[in-house]
């Protein structure tokens, strides 16, 4: 199995970027679709973006309203999610999942079955 460690989370103004990477740590994502979700304080978790197998899809929420990008490199396992022009609102635990049970960029939470231990993101207005 492919167990997700993220990385670079951190504090940023509002405005700024930052830059999120997802590993895979035992096995490979091969084959699985993977996406970052996040969990505000109070509030259940909720899907962000998400980026097929082949790297050629993506998904995003409807609120990152093409501040984002998502990318892989399945040479080396790893996934990005480029956050820009981050606003308060955006702060929040932003968690890396794998699905085995599908390849393509799904936004829903119940097929992704590998999930890391999250990495938090503060943005200060």
């Amino acid at each position: 199995q492919a167990q997700p460690v993220e990385s670079g989370g951190g504090l940023v103004q509002a405005g700024g970027s930052l830059t999120l990477a997802c590993a895979a740590s035992g096995r490979t994502f091969k084959s699985y679709a993977v996406g970052w979700f996040r969990q505000a304080p109070g509030k259940e978790r909720e899907f962000v973006a998400a980026i097929a197998w082949t790297g050629g899809r993506t998904n995003f929420a409807d609120f990152v309203q093409g501040r984002f990008t998502m990318s892989r490199d399945n040479a080396i396992n790893t996934v990005w999610l480029r956050m820009n022009n981050l606003k308060p609102e955006d702060t929040a635990v932003y968690y890396c999942a794998g699905s085995s049970k599908t390849s393509s960029p799904s936004e829903s939470h119940s097929l992704y079955d590998y999930w890391g231990q999250g990495t938090q993101v503060t943005v200060s207005s």
